[in-house]
């Protein structure tokens, strides 16, 4: 398969046509190889639009979703990042081309070592992997000019808010009742923000980002 090529048509049919208008960002999306961070059974279809599960409760966003969230989230070449949930890489990868530094926190100790290694290959030399909860962030490197949450959530992530610098932006997509949106926050002082940016097709929850379940009568 030619991947070059199925990453430039992935950004012209759906990035640009998704009104994300960032030039960096298109160009970090068609340089950084989508394949490599999916099991090898995965990677012929990694240019498709469908969520693509790789490992246990862990799904790629698609193309749209991802580019629409990221640029949503606003990053600039001066900003601290930290990507709260690091999976195999790709996230960090994107991220990495876009700003200063990016902290990844990854919960999964195989997958950390997967995007550790996906980052080496690729010559990323401002980010770091690190290990740890998801939920709980990265407060010792912090505080962050902008963190992402590549994938869905249900709850509203208090403790990496409390990481962000004052006018700082949290980037993740919220599921409410069926539906998944694009959410960002932007903290001011001590309150913070949520503007919802677009709705999202992916569905698929973040472990230990889940609303607890209700019991209903």
């Amino acid at each position: 398969m030619d991947f070059k090529t199925a990453r430039r048509r992935m950004v012209e049919s759906q990035v640009r046509t998704n009104d994300v208008t960032d030039l960096r960002l298109q160009a970090a999306l068609e340089t950084i190889p989508r394949e490599m961070f999916l099991p090898s059974d995965l990677r012929e279809q990694a240019y498709v639009e469908r969520e693509l599960p790789y490992a246990p409760g862990r799904s790629m966003l698609t193309a749209r979703d991802f580019a629409k969230l990221v640029a949503a989230a606003d990053p600039r070449p001066g900003d601290l990042c930290l990507d709260a949930v690091a999976g195999t890489g790709y996230s960090t990868a994107v991220l990495a081309g876009l700003v200063d530094m990016v902290v990844a926190v990854e919960s999964d100790e195989a997958l950390a070592a997967a995007a550790q290694e996906n980052l080496t290959q690729l010559d990323v030399a401002n980010a770091a992997v690190i290990i740890g909860d998801s939920l709980k962030g990265a407060p010792d490197q912090g505080p962050f000019d902008l963190i992402l949450v590549d994938g869905v959530i249900e709850i509203r992530p208090d403790a990496l808010l409390a990481q962000l610098k004052d006018g700082g932006r949290l980037a993740a997509i919220e599921r409410r009742e069926g539906v998944s949106r694009g959410v960002v926050y932007r903290r001011s002082g001590d309150a913070f923000a949520a503007k919802e940016k677009f709705d999202a097709m992916a569905k698929t929850v973040l472990p230990g980002f889940a609303a607890a379940k209700s019991f209903v009568f």
